[in-house]
């Protein structure tokens, strides 16, 4: 099954608001899946994380995490890699408690350095990070993500080789792979080529669980510049549909379009009626 979630809570959820109130919006909106936002810090309430966790699963609601944006797993600055690591393992420990399957994260940036010493430096602090996985997150997944400027770590290429050696699966972002190239990565074809690459990577069954976002994406020749609306961009979302559904892709789809709940709406029922 391939299911849309909302990026964080709906923004029609009514006041006070909050995941378990955003959880309970959203399913009424016939949306079956959300994912958590903690961008700017992670939440440290375990008590808070089991109510999620028994309201996402009363209503059968999927559910992934957006850890920090403040990761740089390829810094030279010791204190700041602990403080990323650390990120990372809050953001993976909550997301066990609260229920979720897959965390999102933004790995590094490049810094200048060469293509191998990126990878080498992101390398160890993964094996870091995966050595906590049985005593803190055994059912969750670290995603590391397809990013959108040339200045990150993040192509295709990059977040499938590091995936296969640790054995977990990233998030593929094809509005970040568009944005990054100038204009690639939005054809049928080209999605095409995308779950191939996945495929000959992770295997023939990686299509079953994906972690996936998707909206519409303003770009400079440096790369993403903002999220847009999919009626608003020269996304060819309604192709991107149809080679998931030719595909039979399976997992979650991430809508992080500024209008949240209307186009993940847009994408659900489209895909629907394919």
């Amino acid at each position: 099954m391939l299911r849309f979630a909302v990026a964080g809570v709906p923004h029609s959820t009514p006041k006070p608001g909050g995941t378990v109130e955003g959880l309970m919006h959203a399913h009424k909106l016939g949306i079956r899946a959300m994912e958590m936002e903690w961008v700017q810090n992670v939440p440290k309430n375990p008590e808070r994380m089991a109510e999620i966790r028994e309201t996402a699963e009363a209503l059968e609601m999927t559910l992934t995490v957006h850890a920090p944006y403040y990761v740089n797993l390829n810094t030279p600055e010791k204190p700041k890699l602990e403080a990323s690591k650390r990120r990372i393992l809050d953001a993976l420990a909550m997301a066990e408690l609260a229920g979720a399957s897959s965390v999102c994260v933004h790995a590094a940036f490049n810094l200048g350095m060469d293509e191998k010493s990126v990878m080498e430096n992101i390398r160890n602090a993964t094996e870091d990070i995966l050595s906590k996985k049985a005593k803190l997150f055994p059912h969750v997944n670290l995603a590391y993500e397809s990013m959108g400027k040339p200045t990150q770590f993040g192509t295709l290429e990059e977040v499938l080789k590091i995936s296969k050696e640790f054995d977990i699966y990233p998030c593929i972002d094809p509005a970040h792979m568009h944005a990054r190239t100038n204009g690639k990565w939005n054809s049928a074809k080209e999605w095409e080529e995308m779950l191939d690459l996945y495929e000959k990577y992770l295997g023939k069954k990686s299509l079953k669980q994906m972690h996936m976002h998707f909206s519409g994406i303003e770009y400079t020749v440096k790369g993403e510049r903002r999220h847009l609306p999919l009626e608003k961009s020269d996304a060819k979302w309604k192709d991107f549909l149809k080679v998931l559904k030719k595909r039979k892709v399976e997992g979650v789809v991430v809508c992080e379009s500024p209008i949240l709940e209307k186009d993940t709406l847009l994408m659900q029922k489209t895909f629907a009626k394919l």
